[in-house]
């Protein structure tokens, strides 16, 4: 798969942004391997139950801090002691915040050097995100609310995570969904489309799409109407309104440049404040079929060859702008405005201009 440098995003090679590292009920409190960004990462829940994520590697002699089963530390349980986490070599324990607090056979000598980098972690909607920034910097978007997840009182049935694991594609192949008007009818089995525009404000990206539907709309002239959009690099909602109204999730995260593991989930609100055992069912059967229609996409991006330049038609949607809007988060912070500003804007592929507003 073709690397970043090669599809000239800009001047990293990884992008700036939240990004999802895994289903939180499957990151447990000790420490667990992850590899993203093309980088070794340990992550682990201090005794409060708060996430932490850091370098894999002690600073001291380059123990890896998550691969060990037979070190005693280990074996009795100690790596993990409040929020910090020790070395299973020697025993160096690392705070929070990343510096060493602590050296058991050197009471009086810590050196400042002694440090591991650390990463914004947030659980949130049932899973862990991780703030990764090329430039070291601190978040400077919020991490999406997630809603719907707190209003289980209103109808709404929490998602499952559904993981697609490790792709060769490149996060940009599966951005560039965004503008692809042409791939509804063949992949997702839409009919007698009614309107599709892209709308570009700041670090988001807005789809807008109504439709028929093959198998998802029950009389010849309703309508499927999805509002789709991202917020940073690698969050992908949607909301459609349907049958059941709903509210899904496409997550993806670098693993190393050029693949990508993804994830999906699916929220449904039912007509009842409390889902009965029925409403689960309805629920789960909708997550299955939202599941199932991204697997249609992920057949394609795990079996096509990289599409560094595509030829675009104009009826394509604007492949261009989205790629020129994505490539923000792989340029430094202070170049951000100015890539905002040249994409800033609607851009109706399909149908009657419609007023720019969102309804998510």
């Amino acid at each position: 798969m073709a690397s970043t440098a090669e599809y000239r995003l800009g001047e990293f090679d990884y992008p700036r942004g939240w990004f999802m590292i895994g289903d939180a009920d499957e990151l447990g409190s000790g420490p667990a391997t992850l590899h993203f960004f093309g980088k070794d990462l340990v992550f682990y829940r201090g005794m409060s139950g708060t996430p932490h994520l850091v370098q894999a590697y002690c600073p001291h002699m380059g123990a890896h801090l998550g691969r060990n089963s037979t070190s005693y530390i280990v074996r009795d349980g100690s790596q993990v002691e409040g929020e910090s986490i020790r070395c299973p070599f020697h025993g160096w324990r690392f705070g929070p915040n990343g510096q060493c607090n602590d050296i058991p056979y050197s009471p009086n000598f810590i050196p400042k050097a002694a440090c591991l980098t650390t990463y914004p972690v947030v659980e949130r909607a049932g899973i862990v995100w991780m703030w990764h920034d090329p430039e070291g910097l601190k978040p400077d978007q919020d991490l999406p609310t997630f809603a719907a997840w707190e209003k289980e009182n209103e109808g709404w049935v929490r998602w499952l995570i559904d993981d697609y694991g490790t792709l060769p594609v490149h996060p940009i192949e599966i951005v560039d969904n965004m503008a692809d008007f042409g791939h509804m009818g063949p992949i997702h089995g839409s009919i007698d489309n009614q309107y599709f525009d892209n709308l570009f404000e700041g670090h988001k990206l807005v789809q807008r799409f109504d439709a028929g539907h093959r198998t998802l709309t029950v009389e010849a002239n309703d309508t499927l109407s999805l509002d789709t959009w991202y917020e940073g690099p690698a969050i992908l909602q949607v909301d459609m309104r349907g049958t059941f109204p709903s509210h899904m999730l496409i997550a993806h995260t670098p693993i190393d440049n050029g693949t990508v593991r993804v994830w999906h989930a699916l929220m449904v609100k039912m007509p009842d404040a409390t889902a009965a055992q029925a409403d689960l069912q309805t629920a789960r059967g909708y997550q299955r079929a939202s599941r199932d229609a991204l697997g249609q996409d992920v057949e394609i991006w795990a079996n096509k060859a990289s599409c560094v330049n595509p030829m675009q038609i104009p009826a394509d949607g604007p492949y261009g702008k989205v790629r020129l809007w994505y490539s923000q988060f792989y340029n430094p912070r202070d170049k951000a405005a100015a890539i905002q500003k040249r994409v800033e804007g609607q851009v109706v592929t399909f149908g009657k201009q419609r007023v720019v507003e969102r309804a998510a």
